[in-house]
């Protein structure tokens, strides 16, 4: 297990290292001029050069590389063009909001999918199975943004349960607290939550019907446990390696890919600044959250790898 843990963890720092050279190469060192980029084709080549100094654009690519990593080695992301302030306090505050969103969205969609997939293999090839597996079809086949925009006119405009966007802040001093703010996420978490628990139920489904077919289930039937009762005591626990891997991969993308929720509900998140700085042109803020992202996903992956070798050791041996 240490050498396993080892290799992944080393895996795990030589992406970091790769992904962050692809992002720097990809919006520092590639053709055209960064900070005329930034100030827009009309801008003076005055201040064209004054703020290309001022970003060490001047400076071998090499050196400014170097200098990035060792700023986020120590913390320090830079300070945004367009909005004034450090990236670190930019970043931390959009946390607050796509990180809650990410991890409602995926306890909604984790209940959801077990409790489908579940049915529906209990069921297998009747009735229950074949409208557990309709539903879920037809959840694969509806866009979130489509399904927010009607979550909102139902439960916000028609019975105002909730609010129809905004996020009022965890704090009461801001104007918000814990209940504001987990109202303020509710819809665009069930609008992320739909889509991805109808996938993973669907892998939940065939993951459990493989391990159904093993013979130690077919033992366990012929001492006289029922099929349900199989499912919950020896099937579930061997099925749950390939089905966590989705799992870690969804809330990876939960994490990047909020950004169409966020703008549809106004939510100061991640996404929504990744979108905003692109607009603005702020090289300094798409970089830094770029690789924060990439960096997230890389985790994911990791902790997703541990926790499948814990649920079953034999992936470690293997890989060792």
């Amino acid at each position: 297990m240490r050498l396993f843990l080892l290799r992944r963890f080393i895996t795990l720092l030589l992406t970091l290292a790769a992904a962050s050279a692809v992002v720097f190469v990809v919006l520092d060192v590639l053709p055209g001029n960064a900070a005329q980029t930034m100030m827009g084709p009309d801008a003076a080549p005055e201040a064209v050069a004054e703020l290309a100094r001022q970003l060490g654009l001047d400076r071998p690519a090499w050196t400014r590389y170097a200098d990035w990593v060792q700023g986020l080695l120590q913390g320090d992301m830079g300070e945004s063009y367009a909005y004034g302030s450090p990236v670190g306090a930019l970043v931390a505050e959009r946390l607050a909001v796509t990180v809650p969103l990410a991890l409602i969205a995926m306890a909604l969609a984790v209940a959801m999918a077990l409790s489908a997939g579940m049915l529906a293999a209990a069921h297998h090839n009747r009735a229950g199975d074949t409208g557990v597996m309709a539903l879920v079809q037809l959840g694969i086949a509806v866009p979130n943004f489509w399904l927010a925009i009607l979550l909102i006119l139902l439960f916000a405009v028609r019975l105002q349960w909730v609010p129809a966007g905004g996020f009022p802040g965890w704090s009461a001093d801001e104007g918000g607290g814990f209940w504001p703010a987990l109202q303020a996420l509710l819809l665009p978490a069930v609008a992320l939550a739909v889509v991805q628990g109808a996938i993973l139920a669907r892998i939940t489904r065939s993951a459990l019907l493989e391990v159904l077919r093993e013979d130690f289930v077919r033992t366990a039937r012929a001492k006289g446990l029922t099929r349900r009762t199989a499912l919950w005591r020896h099937v579930l626990r061997n099925a749950l390696v390939p089905v966590l891997t989705v799992m870690g991969l969804q809330f990876a993308g939960l994490l990047a890919g909020t950004i169409v929720v966020e703008n549809v509900f106004a939510l100061p998140g991640l996404g929504r600044l990744v979108f905003q700085s692109i607009a603005n042109r702020d090289v300094i803020v798409v970089r830094n959250c770029v690789l924060l992202l990439a960096g997230m996903v890389v985790l994911v992956n990791f902790a997703v790898d541990v926790l499948a070798a814990l649920i079953d050791p034999r992936l470690a041996h293997r890989s060792a």
